[in-house]
């Protein structure tokens, strides 16, 4: 006979994460589907800081504060142009909050 844990001792983590080539300047991105992907070529000193703060991206669309598709980034109800933006500047909302957090 087995037995459950209510609130087990760890946490398990099954995020995907893939290294692929990314444009320069871009060290990594939470994808929709709940993965993140790295730039190859990224330091790997770098890699559990910027998965950290990926991670914060995907929280933010698991409560459905953050979303996105080509031409726009959803914000908490606001839409915003990725034309018109510096993706990954500190200064928007969600990158503010990731790069606090992370």
């Amino acid at each position: 006979m087995a037995f459950k844990l209510n609130n087990p001792p760890y946490t398990v983590d099954n995020t995907p994460i893939y290294n692929i080539d990314m444009e320069d300047g871009v060290m990594g991105k939470a994808n929709n589907n709940g993965s993140i992907v790295l730039n190859k070529d990224m330091d790997p000193n770098k890699c559990e800081e910027v998965i950290a703060h990926e991670k914060i991206h995907l929280e933010q669309m698991k409560r459905g504060d953050l979303d996105y598709d080509d031409k726009y980034v959803y914000w908490k109800g606001k839409k915003y142009s990725r034309a018109d933006m510096q993706e990954g500047a500190k200064n928007l909302p969600w990158e503010a909050e990731a790069y606090k957090r992370a």
